[in-house]
Protein backbone atom coordinates (compact mmCIF):
# COMPACT_ATOMS: atom_id res chain seq x y z
CA UNK A 1 0.00 0.00 0.00
CA UNK A 2 1.38 3.42 -0.98
CA UNK A 3 2.15 5.76 1.86
CA UNK A 4 0.10 9.00 1.79
CA UNK A 5 3.13 11.25 1.56
CA UNK A 6 4.34 9.44 -1.56
CA UNK A 7 1.04 10.06 -3.28
CA UNK A 8 1.20 13.75 -2.36
CA UNK A 9 4.78 13.91 -3.64
CA UNK A 10 3.66 12.61 -7.02
CA UNK A 11 0.79 15.08 -7.22
CA UNK A 12 2.90 18.15 -6.39
CA UNK A 13 4.58 18.43 -9.86
CA UNK A 14 1.14 18.10 -11.52
CA UNK A 15 -0.26 20.82 -9.26
CA UNK A 16 2.72 23.08 -9.95
CA UNK A 17 2.32 22.57 -13.71
CA UNK A 18 -1.41 23.34 -13.51
CA UNK A 19 -0.75 26.58 -11.66
CA UNK A 20 1.95 27.52 -14.17
CA UNK A 21 -0.29 26.87 -17.18
CA UNK A 22 -3.17 28.77 -15.59
CA UNK A 23 -0.99 31.88 -15.76
CA UNK A 24 -0.54 31.54 -19.52
CA UNK A 25 -2.78 33.26 -22.02
CA UNK A 26 -3.32 36.30 -24.20
CA UNK A 27 -4.33 39.68 -22.90
CA UNK A 28 -6.99 40.03 -25.60
CA UNK A 29 -8.47 36.60 -24.82
CA UNK A 30 -9.34 37.05 -21.17
CA UNK A 31 -12.53 37.99 -19.38
CA UNK A 32 -10.30 39.27 -16.58
CA UNK A 33 -9.06 42.17 -18.73
CA UNK A 34 -12.30 43.83 -19.88
CA UNK A 35 -11.94 46.42 -22.64
CA UNK A 36 -15.61 47.12 -23.34
CA UNK A 37 -18.79 48.20 -21.61
CA UNK A 38 -20.43 44.77 -21.63
CA UNK A 39 -17.27 42.94 -20.55
CA UNK A 40 -16.70 45.42 -17.72
CA UNK A 41 -20.20 44.85 -16.35
CA UNK A 42 -19.75 41.09 -16.49
CA UNK A 43 -16.35 41.40 -14.82
CA UNK A 44 -17.90 43.46 -12.01
CA UNK A 45 -20.43 40.66 -11.46
CA UNK A 46 -17.60 38.13 -11.27
CA UNK A 47 -15.81 40.25 -8.66
CA UNK A 48 -19.01 40.60 -6.62
CA UNK A 49 -19.63 36.85 -6.68
CA UNK A 50 -16.04 36.00 -5.72
CA UNK A 51 -16.03 38.63 -2.95
CA UNK A 52 -19.17 37.18 -1.38
CA UNK A 53 -17.74 33.68 -1.66
CA UNK A 54 -14.44 34.71 -0.01
CA UNK A 55 -16.23 36.49 2.84
CA UNK A 56 -18.44 33.44 3.49
CA UNK A 57 -15.43 31.15 3.35
CA UNK A 58 -13.45 33.28 5.82
CA UNK A 59 -16.38 33.47 8.26
CA UNK A 60 -16.98 29.71 8.11
CA UNK A 61 -13.27 28.96 8.55
CA UNK A 62 -13.05 31.40 11.45
CA UNK A 63 -16.04 29.83 13.22
CA UNK A 64 -14.66 26.33 12.61
CA UNK A 65 -11.26 27.36 14.03
CA UNK A 66 -12.91 28.94 17.07
CA UNK A 67 -15.01 25.85 17.77
CA UNK A 68 -12.03 23.55 17.25
CA UNK A 69 -9.90 25.52 19.75
CA UNK A 70 -12.60 26.51 22.27
CA UNK A 71 -14.28 23.12 22.61
CA UNK A 72 -11.43 20.71 22.02
CA UNK A 73 -10.86 17.88 24.45
CA UNK A 74 -8.70 19.04 27.36
CA UNK A 75 -5.63 17.06 28.50
CA UNK A 76 -6.73 14.24 30.75
CA UNK A 77 -10.40 14.67 29.92
CA UNK A 78 -12.08 11.30 29.42
CA UNK A 79 -15.77 12.06 29.64
CA UNK A 80 -17.92 13.01 26.68
CA UNK A 81 -18.55 16.79 26.48
CA UNK A 82 -22.04 18.00 27.22
CA UNK A 83 -24.21 17.70 24.12
CA UNK A 84 -25.96 20.96 23.28
CA UNK A 85 -28.80 20.92 20.75
CA UNK A 86 -29.81 23.64 18.30
CA UNK A 87 -30.08 27.34 19.09
CA UNK A 88 -33.18 28.90 17.54
CA UNK A 89 -31.66 32.37 17.10
CA UNK A 90 -28.50 31.03 15.47
CA UNK A 91 -30.51 28.81 13.14
CA UNK A 92 -32.53 31.83 12.02
CA UNK A 93 -29.31 33.75 11.39
CA UNK A 94 -27.71 30.84 9.45
CA UNK A 95 -30.84 30.64 7.29
CA UNK A 96 -31.25 34.38 6.74
CA UNK A 97 -27.65 35.11 5.73
CA UNK A 98 -27.60 32.79 2.65
CA UNK A 99 -30.99 34.12 1.57
CA UNK A 100 -29.70 37.70 1.74
CA UNK A 101 -26.55 36.80 -0.20
CA UNK A 102 -28.53 34.98 -2.90
CA UNK A 103 -30.90 37.96 -3.12
CA UNK A 104 -27.97 40.36 -3.59
CA UNK A 105 -26.44 38.18 -6.31
CA UNK A 106 -29.84 37.70 -7.94
CA UNK A 107 -30.62 41.41 -8.12
CA UNK A 108 -27.26 42.31 -9.68
CA UNK A 109 -27.33 39.32 -12.05
CA UNK A 110 -30.81 40.16 -13.37
CA UNK A 111 -29.77 43.79 -13.73
CA UNK A 112 -26.74 42.84 -15.85
CA UNK A 113 -28.73 40.35 -17.94
CA UNK A 114 -31.30 42.96 -18.92
CA UNK A 115 -28.73 45.73 -19.39
CA UNK A 116 -26.42 43.71 -21.63
CA UNK A 117 -29.14 41.74 -23.38
CA UNK A 118 -30.85 44.87 -24.67
CA UNK A 119 -31.64 45.03 -28.37
CA UNK A 120 -30.06 48.08 -30.07
CA UNK A 121 -30.84 46.92 -33.62
CA UNK A 122 -33.34 49.77 -34.12
CA UNK A 123 -31.18 52.38 -32.39
CA UNK A 124 -30.27 54.95 -35.05
CA UNK A 125 -26.98 55.70 -33.28
CA UNK A 126 -25.78 52.09 -33.29
CA UNK A 127 -23.74 50.43 -36.04
CA UNK A 128 -25.58 47.31 -37.22
CA UNK A 129 -23.64 44.16 -38.14
CA UNK A 130 -25.08 40.85 -39.28
CA UNK A 131 -22.81 38.03 -38.14
CA UNK A 132 -22.94 34.67 -39.94
CA UNK A 133 -20.89 31.73 -38.70
CA UNK A 134 -19.55 29.20 -41.22
CA UNK A 135 -17.34 26.12 -41.08
CA UNK A 136 -14.78 27.51 -40.14
CA UNK A 137 -14.91 31.27 -40.67
CA UNK A 138 -16.95 34.37 -39.81
CA UNK A 139 -18.85 36.68 -42.13
CA UNK A 140 -19.73 40.28 -41.20
CA UNK A 141 -22.30 42.26 -43.18
CA UNK A 142 -23.09 45.93 -42.61
CA UNK A 143 -26.65 46.39 -44.01
CA UNK A 144 -26.64 50.17 -43.56
CA UNK A 145 -23.47 50.49 -45.64
CA UNK A 146 -24.02 47.72 -48.17
CA UNK A 147 -20.71 45.97 -47.52
CA UNK A 148 -19.61 42.51 -46.40
CA UNK A 149 -16.27 41.37 -45.05
CA UNK A 150 -14.81 38.35 -43.27
CA UNK A 151 -12.59 37.51 -40.32
CA UNK A 152 -11.88 41.14 -39.29
CA UNK A 153 -14.91 43.02 -37.97
CA UNK A 154 -14.06 46.73 -38.13
CA UNK A 155 -15.98 48.91 -35.66
CA UNK A 156 -15.85 52.56 -34.55
CA UNK A 157 -14.57 53.11 -31.02
CA UNK A 158 -17.06 54.25 -28.41
CA UNK A 159 -20.20 53.33 -30.38
CA UNK A 160 -22.67 50.56 -29.68
CA UNK A 161 -22.43 47.75 -32.24
CA UNK A 162 -25.78 45.99 -32.59
CA UNK A 163 -25.36 42.37 -33.69
CA UNK A 164 -27.67 39.88 -35.35
CA UNK A 165 -26.14 36.42 -35.18
CA UNK A 166 -26.99 33.31 -37.18
CA UNK A 167 -25.27 30.21 -38.59
CA UNK A 168 -24.95 28.90 -42.12
CA UNK A 169 -24.42 25.31 -41.02
CA UNK A 170 -23.88 23.92 -37.50
CA UNK A 171 -24.07 25.42 -34.02
CA UNK A 172 -21.39 28.03 -33.32
CA UNK A 173 -20.89 30.60 -30.57
CA UNK A 174 -19.66 34.18 -31.01
CA UNK A 175 -17.26 35.23 -28.25
CA UNK A 176 -14.94 38.22 -27.83
CA UNK A 177 -13.77 37.78 -24.21
CA UNK A 178 -12.39 41.30 -23.81
CA UNK A 179 -15.61 42.89 -25.10
CA UNK A 180 -18.56 40.64 -24.18
CA UNK A 181 -19.78 37.17 -23.28
CA UNK A 182 -20.81 34.35 -25.60
CA UNK A 183 -23.81 34.36 -27.94
CA UNK A 184 -24.79 31.19 -29.80
CA UNK A 185 -25.74 31.01 -33.47
CA UNK A 186 -28.55 28.46 -33.51
CA UNK A 187 -29.29 25.90 -36.21
CA UNK A 188 -33.08 26.24 -35.95
CA UNK A 189 -33.04 29.51 -37.85
CA UNK A 190 -33.24 31.67 -34.74
CA UNK A 191 -31.48 35.03 -35.08
CA UNK A 192 -29.93 36.01 -31.76
CA UNK A 193 -29.26 39.61 -30.77
CA UNK A 194 -26.32 41.03 -28.85
CA UNK A 195 -24.24 44.18 -28.66
CA UNK A 196 -20.66 45.15 -27.98
CA UNK A 197 -18.80 48.40 -27.45
CA UNK A 198 -15.04 48.98 -27.41
CA UNK A 199 -13.87 51.77 -25.14
CA UNK A 200 -10.52 52.25 -26.85
CA UNK A 201 -8.92 51.56 -30.19
CA UNK A 202 -7.25 48.21 -30.60
CA UNK A 203 -7.50 44.66 -31.90
CA UNK A 204 -9.47 42.10 -29.90
CA UNK A 205 -9.39 38.36 -30.45
CA UNK A 206 -12.66 36.49 -30.93
CA UNK A 207 -13.29 32.76 -31.06
CA UNK A 208 -15.99 30.21 -31.65
CA UNK A 209 -16.95 29.00 -28.18
CA UNK A 210 -19.02 26.00 -29.27
CA UNK A 211 -17.45 22.73 -30.45
CA UNK A 212 -18.39 22.83 -34.13
CA UNK A 213 -16.10 20.41 -35.91
CA UNK A 214 -12.58 19.37 -36.76
CA UNK A 215 -11.13 22.90 -36.92
CA UNK A 216 -13.20 24.43 -34.13
CA UNK A 217 -10.03 25.52 -32.32
CA UNK A 218 -8.91 27.44 -35.43
CA UNK A 219 -12.17 29.34 -35.92
CA UNK A 220 -10.93 32.71 -34.75
CA UNK A 221 -11.66 36.27 -35.83
CA UNK A 222 -10.61 39.79 -34.90
CA UNK A 223 -12.60 42.81 -33.82
CA UNK A 224 -10.66 45.91 -34.80
CA UNK A 225 -11.76 49.12 -33.11
CA UNK A 226 -10.74 52.31 -34.95
CA UNK A 227 -11.64 55.98 -34.86
CA UNK A 228 -14.93 56.99 -36.48
CA UNK A 229 -12.99 58.77 -39.24
CA UNK A 230 -11.01 55.61 -39.98
CA UNK A 231 -14.19 53.53 -39.92
CA UNK A 232 -15.84 55.80 -42.48
CA UNK A 233 -12.69 55.65 -44.64
CA UNK A 234 -12.73 51.85 -44.41
CA UNK A 235 -16.37 51.77 -45.54
CA UNK A 236 -15.55 53.91 -48.58
CA UNK A 237 -12.56 51.70 -49.41
CA UNK A 238 -14.72 48.58 -49.20
CA UNK A 239 -17.21 50.14 -51.66
CA UNK A 240 -14.55 50.91 -54.26
CA UNK A 241 -14.67 48.91 -57.53
CA UNK A 242 -12.65 45.72 -57.65
CA UNK A 243 -9.04 45.87 -58.79
CA UNK A 244 -8.08 42.63 -60.56
CA UNK A 245 -4.51 41.39 -61.24
CA UNK A 246 -2.62 43.39 -63.86
CA UNK A 247 -1.40 40.25 -65.62
CA UNK A 248 -4.27 39.19 -67.95
CA UNK A 249 -3.48 35.50 -67.53
CA UNK A 250 -3.48 35.71 -63.72
CA UNK A 251 -6.64 37.84 -63.84
CA UNK A 252 -8.40 35.21 -65.93
CA UNK A 253 -7.42 32.39 -63.57
CA UNK A 254 -8.50 34.45 -60.58
CA UNK A 255 -11.81 35.35 -62.25
CA UNK A 256 -12.70 31.81 -63.25
CA UNK A 257 -11.31 29.85 -60.31
CA UNK A 258 -11.63 32.22 -57.35
CA UNK A 259 -14.45 34.66 -58.00
CA UNK A 260 -16.96 31.83 -58.42
CA UNK A 261 -16.94 31.58 -54.60
CA UNK A 262 -15.18 34.69 -53.29
CA UNK A 263 -15.76 38.38 -53.92
CA UNK A 264 -13.47 41.38 -54.30
CA UNK A 265 -15.05 44.79 -54.52
CA UNK A 266 -18.12 44.63 -56.77
CA UNK A 267 -17.20 41.30 -58.39
CA UNK A 268 -17.46 37.67 -57.37
CA UNK A 269 -19.72 35.33 -55.44
CA UNK A 270 -20.98 35.13 -51.85
CA UNK A 271 -20.11 31.52 -51.04
CA UNK A 272 -16.67 32.00 -49.50
CA UNK A 273 -15.11 34.79 -47.41
CA UNK A 274 -15.08 38.23 -49.04
CA UNK A 275 -11.45 38.97 -49.99
CA UNK A 276 -11.67 42.75 -50.44
CA UNK A 277 -8.63 44.29 -48.78
CA UNK A 278 -7.42 40.97 -47.40
CA UNK A 279 -3.83 42.24 -47.52
CA UNK A 280 -4.73 44.74 -44.77
CA UNK A 281 -6.18 42.17 -42.39
CA UNK A 282 -4.65 40.88 -39.21
CA UNK A 283 -4.52 37.28 -40.41
CA UNK A 284 -4.89 34.90 -43.32
CA UNK A 285 -7.58 32.26 -42.68
CA UNK A 286 -7.92 33.69 -39.15
CA UNK A 287 -4.96 31.77 -37.71
CA UNK A 288 -1.91 32.69 -39.84
CA UNK A 289 -0.78 35.94 -38.22
CA UNK A 290 0.41 38.66 -40.57
CA UNK A 291 3.48 40.63 -39.55
CA UNK A 292 1.82 43.69 -41.09
CA UNK A 293 -1.08 43.35 -38.62
CA UNK A 294 -1.42 45.85 -35.79
CA UNK A 295 -2.54 43.34 -33.18
CA UNK A 296 0.15 40.68 -33.50
CA UNK A 297 3.49 40.81 -31.75
CA UNK A 298 4.92 37.28 -32.09
CA UNK A 299 4.81 34.24 -34.39
CA UNK A 300 4.04 36.31 -37.46
CA UNK A 301 4.98 36.09 -41.15
CA UNK A 302 4.50 38.43 -44.10
CA UNK A 303 0.98 38.32 -45.48
CA UNK A 304 2.18 37.07 -48.88
CA UNK A 305 4.00 34.17 -47.26
CA UNK A 306 0.93 33.28 -45.22
CA UNK A 307 -1.26 33.52 -48.30
CA UNK A 308 0.96 31.15 -50.26
CA UNK A 309 1.05 28.67 -47.39
CA UNK A 310 -2.74 28.70 -47.15
CA UNK A 311 -3.40 28.37 -50.89
CA UNK A 312 -0.91 25.55 -51.34
CA UNK A 313 -2.45 23.37 -48.61
CA UNK A 314 -5.60 24.75 -46.89
CA UNK A 315 -6.37 21.42 -45.21
CA UNK A 316 -3.03 21.52 -43.41
CA UNK A 317 -4.00 24.70 -41.58
CA UNK A 318 -7.73 24.05 -41.12
CA UNK A 319 -8.56 20.35 -41.45
CA UNK A 320 -12.10 19.79 -42.63
CA UNK A 321 -12.64 23.25 -44.11
CA UNK A 322 -14.81 23.43 -47.23
CA UNK A 323 -12.46 25.32 -49.52
CA UNK A 324 -11.47 23.38 -52.67
CA UNK A 325 -7.77 22.61 -52.84
CA UNK A 326 -6.31 25.10 -55.38
CA UNK A 327 -3.83 22.54 -56.68
CA UNK A 328 -5.70 19.25 -56.46
CA UNK A 329 -9.26 20.41 -57.15
CA UNK A 330 -8.82 23.56 -59.24
CA UNK A 331 -5.66 22.56 -61.10
CA UNK A 332 -3.67 25.71 -60.29
CA UNK A 333 0.09 25.55 -60.69
CA UNK A 334 2.55 26.75 -58.06
CA UNK A 335 3.34 29.77 -60.23
CA UNK A 336 -0.35 30.69 -60.49
CA UNK A 337 -0.83 30.26 -56.74
CA UNK A 338 2.17 32.46 -56.01
CA UNK A 339 0.91 35.14 -58.42
CA UNK A 340 -2.57 35.11 -56.84
CA UNK A 341 -1.03 35.18 -53.36
CA UNK A 342 1.01 38.26 -54.30
CA UNK A 343 -2.06 39.96 -55.80
CA UNK A 344 -4.15 39.35 -52.66
CA UNK A 345 -1.30 40.36 -50.35
CA UNK A 346 -1.03 43.65 -52.23
CA UNK A 347 -4.80 44.18 -52.12
CA UNK A 348 -4.79 46.58 -49.19
CA UNK A 349 -7.24 49.18 -47.93
CA UNK A 350 -5.84 52.48 -46.68
CA UNK A 351 -8.10 53.78 -43.95
CA UNK A 352 -5.91 54.62 -40.94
Amino acid sequence: MMKPWKGIKRLLPLLAMSLLLSACGREDLSVLRPQGTVAQGQFDLIILSISIMVVVMLVVFAIAAYVWIRFRRKPGQQDVPKQVEGNFKLEVVWTAIPLVLVLILGVFTVQKIFAYGEDYWNDKNAVRVQVTAHLFWWEFSYPDYGITTAQDMIIPTGKKIALELKTADVLHSFWVPSLAGKTDTNTDGTVNKAWIEAEQEGVYLGKCAELCGQSHAFMEFKVKSVSEESFNAWVESMKAPAVLPEDPAVAEVFRTQCLSCHAVGDQGGPIGPNLTGIGSRETVASILLNSEGSGNAVDTRPVQENMEAWLKDPQKWKPGNRMPDPKEDLGLTDAEIEAIAKYLADYKLSYE
